[in-house]
């Protein structure tokens, strides 16, 4: 009859200190090499300029929209930006260093916005879908908004009808604005919306 082995043997000992000690586990898991850091860098910015371009040629509803499928797109475009940026292995500092990446880009895209030819480039324009209780539907296709989208924006303003709308606006972030009729619209607030000359009579 063989003799019984040691417990030691049959299962790991189990205790606070890892097998490698503390000093290459925190290492391993919070640190990264010189050279990972700009592969981080480059990597999130990559990702960055391809998710521009994304909600360029489909709309910044790609990620803001209302329905359970724009969520699930939204946070797959999340889980996959930040696998590509971390890398292998994921650690601590090439989170910094890919955080960091991003809010410096945030910042240098976010000056380019602030002037009229750099909105329009990076961010788009505005589009009015619904004019004087009115859907335009040729807007409403080209922003990619359903009617069951304008319907959830309506209700959330508390609209009992179309005939209360002065004007819906996608807006460049995506979102839906609800003007209510009543009083006259100031220029300056439409700027350069597309499909505004709808909206011009009703002007002030």
């Amino acid at each position: 009859m063989p003799a019984a082995r040691p417990a030691s043997a049959v299962a790991p000992v189990l205790g606070w200190t890892p097998p490698q000690g503390w000093p290459a586990a925190l290492t391993e898991h919070l640190g990264m090499e010189l050279w990972r850091v700009p592969v981080v860098v480059l990597s999130a910015l990559g990702i960055y300029l391809t998710a521009l371009l994304l909600l360029r040629v489909f709309g910044a509803r790609l990620i803001t929209g209302l329905s359970v499928f724009d969520t699930v797109v939204a946070l797959m475009f999340g889980a996959v930006a930040g696998r590509v940026i971390l890398g292998h292995p994921p650690t601590l500092a090439a989170g910094v260093v890919g955080l960091t990446t991003l809010a410096v880009l945030e910042a240098v895209f976010g000056a380019l916005t602030g002037t009229v030819r750099g909105a329009r480039t990076m961010g788009g324009r505005a589009r009015v879908i619904v004019a004087r209780g009115r859907i335009l539907a040729d807007q409403a296709r080209r922003g990619r908004v359903t009617r069951g989208h304008l319907n959830t924006a309506l209700r959330a303003a508390g609209v009992r009808h179309l005939g209360e709308v002065q004007a819906v606006i996608l807006e460049a972030s995506g979102r839906l604005s609800v003007i209510r009729a009543g009083e006259p619209i100031d220029l300056d607030l439409l700027g350069d919306a597309i499909g505004s000359e709808h909206l011009h009579d009703d002007a002030g």
